[in-house]
């Protein structure tokens, strides 16, 4: 049995709280915590704090850079870096862990900065809040064009999320909403197909009546068409 990493109290299984001193317990974001912080090279601005930002390198198979605000500890990545930055801080995860994965959407991190929708440290634009992921308890902010911001702390959190099989439960919601929108789509031909024959029924017998009045076998010839067509 694990124990709580801040008083060694037993953790039981599944849990991320421990219940004797209130301490969330992280995992080991090997990979996360060695990096080099070099001067300020960019002009990408704090969301938060409205200042610049130092650009980290954290060193992931050769130079992997990112932007971090040294007074509020919040992050900035490119489209895409978050999602490889996860898979290599997290590895070797093969199984859902519901459990472990109900607590963290539970024990979301404490509100230290109000909702708000802030701005895009690139553009300046209003960035989009979103889920990241399926019960990751967290929201990030996104620029489609430029990439993600996370405030302090939610990097760990989606790590969490990430070891206890939160990227493979959210391939599998995906997968799952993708057979429900073929079977739909395959619903929705039949009904087409079912409602186009039912139209060509209506449309003949509009002037079905006078065409047998007027010319029998003609009508007998075009009503056998429409039968071996519609079953086709």
């Amino acid at each position: 049995m694990p124990n709580c990493t801040n008083c060694s109290a037993p953790l039981p299984q599944g849990s991320i709280v421990c219940a004797y001193c209130g301490s969330r317990n992280d995992v080991d974001l090997k990979g996360v915590h060695y990096y080099t912080t070099h001067e300020t090279d960019t002009s990408r601005i704090c969301p938060r704090c409205s200042i610049g930002m130092k650009t980290i390198d954290l060193r992931i198979d050769g130079r992997f850079l990112i932007e971090r605000c040294e007074k509020c500890l919040g992050i900035f990545t490119d489209p895409g870096e978050l999602e490889a930055l996860l898979e290599a801080a997290v590895s070797n995860v093969f199984a859902i862990d519901r459990t472990r994965l109900g607590l963290l959407s539970e024990t979301r991190l404490s509100a230290e900065h109000p909702i708000s929708y802030l701005k895009c440290p690139v553009c300046s634009k209003i960035m989009n809040r979103i889920n990241f992921g399926s019960r990751s308890g967290v929201v990030v902010d996104r620029c489609k064009d430029h990439g993600i911001w996370l405030d302090g702390g939610e990097l760990r959190q989606l790590c969490e999320w990430m070891k206890a099989g939160g990227k493979l439960l959210d391939q599998e919601r995906k997968e799952q909403i993708r057979k429900e929108e073929a079977l739909q789509e395959e619903k929705r031909k039949q009904s087409l197909q079912h409602s186009g024959t039912g139209e060509s029924y209506k449309s003949f017998d509009e002037y079905g009546s006078s065409l047998r009045a007027q010319d029998p076998d003609l009508f007998s010839i075009v009503s056998s068409a429409i039968r071996f067509f519609s079953r086709l």
